[in-house]
């Protein structure tokens, strides 16, 4: 038997804005079979279809003149989060080439204090775990705007900054009202030609090392599972063949393997035809 590798999702975007967390059930040597449940889903426990909470509902009648007028909830529901549900919104933004010049994302906005740029980064983009609220910048925009009739304050403006606070204006994206929560993902997509930013950069860095560590994790699944495999047909038997420096015809052991690098545990022979086949089929799949 070879190495199977499931995925489980975890904290994951549903259509309907609802949050996919799957959580194993099983543990490191626990042995399952064909039909096994070996995670559960949002809206499973222990394998069973598990939908909303179960409480306690006390009704009180009065001689037939009660009516519904209040509803008393415990404490411990709600400071236990017990009908509290986690959702996932995503939000997007684009600069677009106009008629009077590129949109540019960016930290530099005109008529924006500092504390109002808090959550964002060098480029512009909100960081990942910044807690946001209402009207808090999630990305940073300005457009550029023509020519029209200078207030007294763009004026000042214009004298204080220059020429870029009143040829743009800010059409950051900002977190809509009645809308909290932190931020766990940020994804940035560049035209193909156009050169990408240090926050695209960043994340494409972390993208590829999450992947060459999954890959690492994987192939050291694989060995683990192969040299045990390996030790346990060699282990107890007589070897006709091995690594340089080998005494032919001694018996394996634990601590004799131990002794030779795993990579040169191939090189060991014995004489059973049927459990040299074994070796070199595990050699196969390896």
């Amino acid at each position: 038997s070879g190495v199977d590798i499931y995925r489980l999702m975890k904290f994951q975007r549903s259509n309907q804005n609802t949050c996919i967390n799957q959580r194993p059930l099983v543990r490191m040597g626990d042995r399952v079979n064909k039909g096994d449940i070996i995670a559960d889903g949002p809206s499973t426990e222990l394998g069973d279809l598990a939908l909303g909470r179960n409480v306690l509902v006390a009704f009180m009648p009065w001689n037939g003149y009660n009516y519904e007028d209040s509803i008393l909830l415990s404490e411990r529901i709600v400071a236990d989060d017990v009908f509290t549900s986690i959702h996932i919104e995503e939000f997007e933004v684009m600069a677009r080439d106009t008629k009077l010049g590129p949109e540019e994302i960016t930290r530099d906005i005109p008529n924006v204090s500092e504390e109002a740029l808090k959550n964002l980064d060098e480029a512009g983009i909100v960081y990942i775990g910044a807690e946001v609220q209402p009207g808090d910048i999630l990305v940073g925009k300005i457009t550029p705007k023509g020519e029209s009739p200078m207030t007294p304050e763009e004026k000042l403006l214009r004298a204080i900054f220059g020429e870029k606070a009143s040829d743009v204006r800010d059409t950051s994206m900002r977190m809509p009202p009645g809308t909290f929560g932190t931020v766990v993902e940020v994804r940035v997509f560049n035209r193909h030609g156009v050169e990408k930013d240090e926050r695209a950069m960043a994340i494409e860095r972390e993208e590829i090392e999450r992947l060459a560590k999954d890959r690492d994790d994987e192939q050291a699944i694989l060995d683990r599972n192969v040299y045990a495999r390996l030790s346990d047909v060699l282990v107890g038997k007589e070897a006709i063949a091995g690594p340089k420096g080998f005494k032919k015809g001694s018996t394996l052991s634990k601590d004799t393997l131990d002794e030779y690098p795993r990579s040169q545990w191939w090189q060991f022979a014995v004489e059973n035809e049927k459990l040299q086949s074994e070796l070199e089929a595990l050699r196969g799949q390896y």
